[in-house]
């Protein structure tokens, strides 16, 4: 019934517990793909253990490429009917499968989403794709990241992570919830994200690890993010706007305070960028208040 996709790399202190958080499932017709991305340590080893242990496990050796390169690896090999990604060190709690499935059967949806131990929060809504995809540029009760959702597998048909870059989920994501037309929500803590300075994404907890090479991957996302999402929803052009224009006048706020020279050049091309469009960014309902300072501050 369900693919749970975990892809590994050096992760040999960790990976254990994020299977066994897998195996101690209360709901147990998964198949547990785990892919071995080019790993030097004992983490495909230690997979591979598991694997003779418990036959739902399969283990792909693969030549080290990007985190999408490897998530694809896994999505060709998939065979279930609902898809769902864990992190090598996280671990979801043992009612994890059970309480999406039952979630997104209930309600008809293509995707369901549960809360985290970072986001929780005892409520359920069940929504539009539309309606999701502005849910999840707020970041208030779910991410861009692809382990807490369960989504049916015809969603994927067509999509794939980007083999270039570093930061796959932030452009895929919004393109999966587009194409969904129920997305249920009950935002109770069912995974824990293992926050440490390994994470590929440290920087959005610790801003002083952003780099240029990471602004510059970001900011072309989000304006590809934009002009896709304007051509879909339309009438909601002005919205997708707005939160490319948060995100910009946040990173130009950090990089100022944060002194983070590596950045000044792009920071620039930001503050000009909003100047072009201060007025607008001004108008927009959903503005926040801190930003309004931000611009006053920082874009004359």
């Amino acid at each position: 019934m369900i693919s749970v996709i975990m892809l590994t790399y050096n992760r040999e202190r960790l990976v254990p517990r994020a299977i066994e958080s897998i195996l101690n499932q209360t709901y147990q017709d998964f198949e547990f793909l785990i892919v071995d991305n080019g790993s030097t340590d004992k983490s495909g080893k230690i997979a591979d253990t598991y694997a003779r242990q418990d036959t739902r496990i399969r283990v792909i050796h693969r030549e080290r490429g990007n985190i999408g390169a490897g998530r694809n690896t896994g999505l060709d090999t998939a065979r279930g009917a609902y898809i769902t990604f864990l992190d090598d060190d996280d671990w979801a709690e043992p009612d994890f499968l059970e309480f999406l499935v039952e979630l997104l059967e209930e309600n008809a949806a293509d995707v369901a989403i549960c809360g985290a131990a970072d986001k929780a929060f005892d409520e359920r809504q069940v929504m539009t794709a539309e309606e999701a995809l502005v849910a999840l540029m707020w970041r208030k009760k779910y991410n861009m990241a692809f382990p807490t959702k369960l989504f049916r597998r015809e969603l994927m048909e067509h999509l794939r992570f980007p083999e270039e870059g570093t930061y796959d989920d932030i452009a895929l994501m919004y393109k999966l919830l587009a194409g969904a037309k129920r997305v249920a929500y009950h935002g109770l803590p069912k995974y824990t994200f293992y926050r440490h300075k390994g994470n590929n994404s440290a920087w959005t907890t610790d801003h002083s690890l952003l780099n240029a090479a990471t602004l510059s991957e970001y900011l072309e996302t989000y304006r590809l993010r934009t002009a896709w999402l304007s051509g879909l929803f339309p009438d909601s052009t002005a919205v997708w706007r707005y939160f490319e224009w948060s995100f910009m006048i946040s990173m130009v706020e950090k990089v100022t305070r944060l002194e983070l020279m590596d950045c000044y050049g792009l920071r620039d091309v930001l503050i000009a960028e909003l100047q072009e469009n201060r007025e607008a960014f001004l108008s927009c309902p959903e503005i926040l208040d801190f930003e309004r300072e931000w611009v006053e501050k920082y874009v004359q």
